[in-house]
Parts: C-alpha cells; sequence; structure tokens
C-alpha cells in the first residue's frame, strides 16, 4: 500500500528531479543514458521535450512515467519521492498520478472505445468506484474528446485520429496529475494532428499539466517551454531562438 506523502505545499512543484542518472551495462561498457538531469516542472505547465535519438529524451520520460528508475539523484512526483518506491508502489503512483498517450494509440483491438477508456479503473484502488460511476466517467472522458457517438466502437471502426482521442480519454479517466504524451501526432495527418494538439491545449487551460515529446519542432512550438535533450544532459530549457531544438522553426 503507497504511504501518502508528507503534507507538502500545493505551491510546491508538480515534478522536482535532482541531478538525475541512469546507467545501463557493466563497469566495462557502461551507457550514461541521463548525466546529471535537474529538472523542475510547475503545477499547469505545458513542456514538451526533444532531442535527436539517443539523446536521453525517452529514458527521461519512462523516469518520468515511473516506469523506470534512476541509477542516482531524486525525482520528486506530486510529493512522493518515487525514485525511492517498490515496484508495486511505483504502479500506485502510475494509477493516481498520470496518465498516458502514445504513437500507436495501444488500445485493445477487440475492445470498445467506451472499454477501452474505463481500463485504467480497473487498476484504480483508491477510489473503489462501482461499475456504475465507471461507466458513467468513462463516457463523460468520451464525450469531452468529441466521441460521444463511438462509444461501442471497436479501434478498427475508428480512424487513427479518432483512436488517439480514445487514448487521450483513457490518460483522463482517473484524473491524473500529468499527462504524459509520447510523440502523440505521430501517426496522423495534419488535420487529425490539429484536432488532437487543440485537445490537449484545452487540457491545458483546464490546468492539467502536459509533457510531451515529439522530435517535430512545429509540434513542440505549441508547447509553453521546450527541454532540449542532448547526450544524456538539458541542454537549453526554454522557447526562444537560443534553443537548438527550435532552429528549424526559428530560422
Amino acid at each position: 500500500m503507497l504511504t501518502p506523502p508528507e503534507e507538502h505545499s500545493m505551491d510546491a512543484p508538480l515534478i522536482q528531479i535532482q541531478s538525475l542518472t541512469r546507467q545501463y551495462g557493466t563497469a566495462e561498457a557502461t551507457v550514461h543514458a541521463l548525466a546529471g538531469v535537474d529538472l523542475r516542472v510547475e503545477r499547469g505547465e505545458f513542456a514538451a521535450i526533444m532531442g535527436p535519438s539517443g539523446s536521453g529524451k525517452s529514458t527521461l520520460l519512462n523516469i518520468l512515467g515511473c516506469l523506470d528508475r534512476p541509477t542516482s539523484g531524486s525525482y520528486i512526483l506530486d510529493g512522493y519521492d518515487v525514485s525511492q518506491l517498490s515496484k508495486n508502489e511505483l504502479a500506485e503512483v502510475r494509477s493516481r498520478k498520470l496518465g498516458f498517450i502514445f504513437q500507436s494509440f495501444n488500445l485493445l483491438a477487440r475492445q470498445t472505445a467506451l472499454a477501452n477508456v474505463m481500463l485504467p479503473m480497473l487498476y484504480n484502488n483508491h477510489e473503489n468506484l462501482s461499475d456504475r460511476d465507471a461507466q458513467e466517467r468513462a463516457v463523460s472522458a468520451l464525450e469531452s474528446v468529441g466521441l460521444g457517438d463511438r462509444l461501442y466502437h471497436r479501434p478498427n471502426q475508428l480512424s487513427g485520429g479518432q483512436q488517439q482521442r480514445v487514448a487521450i480519454a483513457r490518460a483522463l479517466v482517473n484524473r491524473p496529475s500529468l499527462i504524459l504524451a509520447d510523440e502523440p501526432t505521430g501517426n496522423l495527418d495534419s488535420h487529425s494532428s490539429a484536432e488532437v494538439l487543440e485537445i490537449l491545449h484545452d487540457l491545458h487551460r483546464q490546468g492539467t499539466t502536459i509533457i510531451i515529446v515529439t522530435h517535430e519542432p512545429d509540434i513542440a512550438a505549441h508547447a509553453g517551454r521546450v527541454i532540449c535533450v542532448k547526450d544524456g544532459r538539458i541542454l537549453s530549457d526554454g522557447h526562444d531562438s537560443s534553443n537548438p531544438c527550435l532552429s528549424k522553426v526559428t530560422q
């Protein structure tokens, strides 16, 4: 059972990372995926993480999402020192605090949109929702992304953009503190990408904290800040022409 964090101010950042490292391999052949990362994300921010292949951005996302552990350093998420938690406690933090959106949607092919959105609530042990309450919440989440008329459609009956909207509804349904989106427009055409980005902007305007990972500068430009990662370090953190990850946009 996850122990509630010590009382902390709502003025405290949602994410506080200090001196974070992640190493893989052996002493003879060590890969330093992250090499001393410091990062602070306030509640309600919309941030993007960018960087070339092998930069460490995926490793950073996995640690932010409690899918991997740092080798050293600290990671405080909404009051929880997640760098010190067991595997079971990390799973509970993921259920309580995080919503995930993936490039490939990750929907269950044989389940309806409604069933896919209800799935995270099966692992939601801290609210003890009744089946009726869970279904009502899932319907509301689908309606919020414009799919109230697609509740009983399966993924193969939906367009790519509609599937990603189902995935967004699924990410929202447990009312997470943080939404992590990994290349959320990577498999979409420009029209569907614009629809998904508008939904993310709406969520941000409602106070949701969002972090997206993208290799596309024009997608990252929608965020309030762009965290540029290279060689396991944060090279730049801003939204101006000095950020090398935005050079294609600002030229």
